[in-house]
């Protein structure tokens, strides 16, 4: 992540409007794909009783085998190869894979056990995550108003950990998984697309999946049969690659800052499933804790949309650049 007004490219022609259809196309993309990653909470619970493990396992499977086809279809299976044959890439590939299988285990883990608000959350606090890791991580020096917007995201932590008795601990190892995720992905730029980089990634996660699901079924305690249970632990190949598309078409069609402010609406219907539909409490500090994460939002998007407008030449988003959620 680049910090806005510091080491930006001089040169920027100004971006030619989409016309309004395309926008609109752009805009029912992004929607629908924020809103298939923020009902996922619904669709887990439904493939018990499949361990949080073995549902992952599955989902790393079944991904790849969606995937290879898709490649097929749009004609990037170039791409991927390439990618492959780049021992540079695939080893800082095979981190982030590892990053997005604890980020999906976490994920997983928390929504099948109750823990639908800490999801939530977690993905809530991610942008200001991103901040904090590209000052640590790449020495980027941030406004004022951006350090105010990442204290309000720590103290929301502390009130939620005082508050409620305990460390958001599903909360921090998402966002902390998906930020440093997003930095290695930042990092390889355009060379990787987000098809083929998904596809490369499962390749490296399958040897041990496949290991895994093996071993489970040699010891009787695998649930994957042909059944509805079956075709269900399949469809998570289809969940994890059909939103992914749906996120590159918005992008294509779309300013960025618009996709920016479409990605909080999948943790805003993660919390309304936590709460509405899991039924999970909601005391006062997490309500708290809440309101002090969406103040920091607020602060940091309004703090990007006047910093924009001051350099129309230069294309800087109003919060860190979106990238397509790992759950």
């Amino acid at each position: 992540m680049r910090t806005p007004g510091r080491g930006a490219p001089k040169a920027y022609s100004h971006p030619v409007p989409a016309p309004a259809t395309t926008q609109r196309a752009g805009l029912a993309a992004g929607v629908a794909a924020y809103a298939l990653w923020g009902a996922l909470p619904l669709y887990f619970p439904l493939l018990s009783p499949a361990g949080p493990v073995e549902v992952i396992a599955h989902r790393v499977v079944w991904s790849l085998l969606f995937c290879l086809v898709l490649l097929l279809v749009t004609r990037t299976w170039g791409a991927f190869v390439a990618l492959l044959r780049d021992r540079g890439l695939v080893l800082r590939l095979t981190l982030a894979a590892v990053l997005l299988a604890v980020n999906w285990l976490v994920f997983v883990h928390g929504v099948t056990t109750g823990h639908v608000v800490d999801a939530a959350l977690g993905y809530f606090i991610n942008p200001l995550v991103t901040i904090a890791l590209a000052v640590v991580v790449l020495g980027e020096r941030l406004r004022p108003v951006q350090w105010a917007a990442v204290t309000f995201g720590a103290a929301a932590v502390v009130v939620i950990t005082v508050g409620y008795g305990r460390l958001p601990w599903i909360a921090l190892v998402l966002a902390a998984s998906f930020g440093t995720y997003g930095l290695i992905k930042s990092r390889l730029g355009p060379r990787v697309g987000a098809l083929p980089g998904l596809a490369a990634e499962t390749v490296v996660l399958v040897p041990v999946a496949l290991g895994y699901l093996l071993w489970l079924h040699a010891a009787g305690q695998g649930t994957f049969a042909p059944s509805l249970h079956g075709l269900a632990l399949m469809g998570t190949g289809v969940l994890t690659a059909v939103p992914l598309l749906l996120f590159n078409s918005a992008t294509r069609r779309l300013p960025l800052s618009t996709v920016g402010l479409l990605q909080y609406l999948t943790p805003v219907l993660q919390l309304a499933i936590g709460v509405l539909v899991a039924g999970e409490q909601m005391p006062p500090a997490r309500w708290w804790g809440f309101a002090l994460v969406w103040v920091a939002l607020i602060v940091l998007t309004v703090d990007g949309v006047r910093h924009a407008r001051r350099r129309p030449g230069v294309p800087t988003p109003p919060s860190p650049s979106p990238a397509p959620p790992t759950v």
